[in-house]
């Protein structure tokens, strides 16, 4: 058993899919909740309909501004003084940028899927290991995908591949530069998850049939499988795990 209470967690992305879920997750655990989101305040608040209203906090950036990136990260500080964890899942994936793309198309959805999926998740990192540096202490959870391993099996995302394994690499290297410092950090690999993400991907490969015929349980993962996940590593009672990649993919996906 394990508790999160008096932990302060900043979740980006948490209006919905794997991000609300993981908010949800925390609260049911104990912890107070920063919860960002982009333009989707009412799916924020509903993530974490549940929680009184003193452990929650609501944070808005457009993860494309840098500023507001950054200023994010200080009204999320200022709440309660700290961070103690930091679930790095905000990401977008766009469908129109494969090979055959002309070069202001390839060049418009690399531009807009790094500055979300990279650059702003890079200047979050970056705070958060100051920050836990100071206390000598801090969880980073990053929520990668498989397709950081396997690639894409559909070309016109290729950039979302991309960018799932740069901040894998990322987190990586907090593991492996701070272990002795106190930091641990953690990527979380989904596979298909039942979200509107992975839906409109599955559309894009012949229908929701047809993938789901590939998996090994016949069946997407639930959102709550990540969650769950992700609150016990917030936990910090899996400290050897640190730099660990967590693959949650039902089995399809055994390396």
């Amino acid at each position: 058993m394990f508790s999160l209470e008096n932990k302060t967690v900043l979740v980006t992305g948490a209006s919905k899919g794997i991000g609300a879920a993981i908010a949800s997750a925390l609260g049911a655990a104990g912890a107070h909740v920063v919860a960002h989101y982009g333009s989707d305040r009412t799916g924020a608040e509903q993530a974490l309909a549940d929680m009184p209203a003193a452990r929650k906090h609501f944070v808005q950036a457009d993860l494309r501004d840098l500023a507001a990136t950054e200023a994010m990260w200080d009204d999320a500080q200022a709440w309660r003084g700290k961070i103690d964890v930091y679930v790095n899942n905000a990401a977008i994936m766009l469908w129109h940028g494969g090979f055959e793309a002309d070069d202001a198309t390839w060049d418009a959805v690399w531009e807009e899927t790094l500055a979300v999926n990279v650059l702003a998740p890079a200047r979050l990192i970056r705070r958060a290991v100051r920050h836990f540096l100071e206390r000598r202490a801090g969880v980073l959870v990053t929520i990668s995908s498989w397709a950081a391993q396997r690639g894409v099996t559909n070309p016109d995302t290729i950039a979302y591949a991309a960018s799932k394994a740069a901040v894998r690499s990322m987190t990586q290297t907090v593991a492996r530069a701070h272990a002795r410092d106190g930091l641990l950090a953690y990527v979380v690999a989904p596979g298909v998850v039942r979200t509107q993400m992975s839906e409109a991907f599955a559309a894009t490969q012949g229908g929701e049939d047809k993938i789901t015929a590939t998996l090994a349980m016949g069946e997407w993962v639930p959102p709550e499988d990540i969650g769950n996940l992700v609150a016990f590593l917030a936990s910090g009672k899996a400290r050897h795990l640190s730099g660990a990649t967590l693959d949650v993919n039902g089995a399809t996906y055994v390396r």
